[in-house]
């Protein structure tokens, strides 16, 4: 059953918020109300569409999918597995925003990670070039970096060296490396595995700060943030820097939405080639007939 929660003014300029898309900022208020009094909820997307997005069937679970990858990303969400073989998610900061009064009992499995101390396993290179190894060497070191939101949405690194402790749920290698690119994109298959992307000369910052230089006006930062996360994806997937290029081009010409990226850089890729000297030219009557006609009329 959805419950009465509270929005705090200041999440309107999280800036946590403001690096996931629209839809993935109101998937996640949503979340607020759907979640128990834990803040946990079973990770199903196409459920979680039918509950936020029933009179907006454009956006369906693909497009939640996206928007809990989204949030997962960016350490708002987290999503684990439970013993019992089932999918769920967990509101990362729930417990420090959201009062609630006489709450109820224990009805999805604790977070292994925020609720048991179980740090999670390093996300997949989706959110900078690549600079760590490709495999974490033992005893890596933790790093702590909390940076506290104006809405309270803070960011946790977890520590780069996954551990096990004396848990009754199975090991969380669902969250392995290659769960992000495979939850990001369900309907593709990773081209040389997601652990390892093509080389790439030209990062994701690189291709959007060349973006907007070019516009008239700054984009705004939620769109900057969705298109950059399509852009890891593509150069994850070793597509020629070059054509990414011409899809951002063609993207900000016609102005769409940010996740129709990979179809211009298609369209980019393989639009059929006109044949030279070929182009139309309206007809339009000769100013010199005698001329035009050798006088033959």
């Amino acid at each position: 059953m959805a419950r009465i929660r509270t929005i705090k003014p200041e999440a309107f300029h999280s800036e946590s918020l403001a690096a996931v898309s629209l839809s993935a900022e109101r998937t996640f208020f949503g979340l607020l109300t759907q979640a128990d009094d834990h803040g946990r909820f079973r990770d199903q997307p196409a459920v979680i569409a039918g509950l936020l997005w029933s009179l907006r069937p454009g956006h369906g679970p693909m497009g939640v999918e996206d928007d809990l990858a989204q949030l997962d990303a960016a350490e708002l969400i987290c999503r684990y597995q439970g013993g019992n073989g089932k999918r769920y998610l967990h509101v990362v900061t729930f417990a420090q925003h959201q009062k609630v009064n006489r709450p109820s009992g224990v009805r999805h499995p604790a977070c292994p990670h925020h609720d048991q101390g179980v740090p999670r396993e390093p996300s997949p290179p989706t959110h900078a070039p690549l600079t760590e190894p490709s495999a974490p060497a033992p005893g890596g070191v933790t790093q702590d970096a909390v940076s506290d939101e104006s809405a309270g949405q803070d960011r946790f690194s977890e520590p780069s060296s996954p551990t096990q402790g004396d848990l009754t749920e199975p090991s969380t290698s669902a969250h392995g490396p290659d769960l992000g690119p495979r939850n990001k994109d369900l309907g593709s298959t990773p081209l040389g595995g997601a652990n390892a992307p093509a080389p790439q000369t030209v990062s994701a910052k690189d291709l959007i700060g060349e973006y907007a230089a070019a516009c008239s006006h700054r984009p705004p930062a939620g769109v900057l943030g969705h298109l950059s996360s399509e852009v890891k994806k593509l150069l994850a997937e070793g597509i020629d820097p070059a054509h990414i290029r011409a899809g951002l081009d063609r993207h900000r010409a016609k102005g769409l939405h940010p996740s129709t990226l990979p179809s211009l850089v298609h369209e980019a890729m393989n639009a059929a080639p006109t044949a030279s000297g070929t182009a139309h030219r309206s007809w339009t009557n000769p100013t010199d007939v005698a001329a035009a006609y050798g006088g033959d009329l």
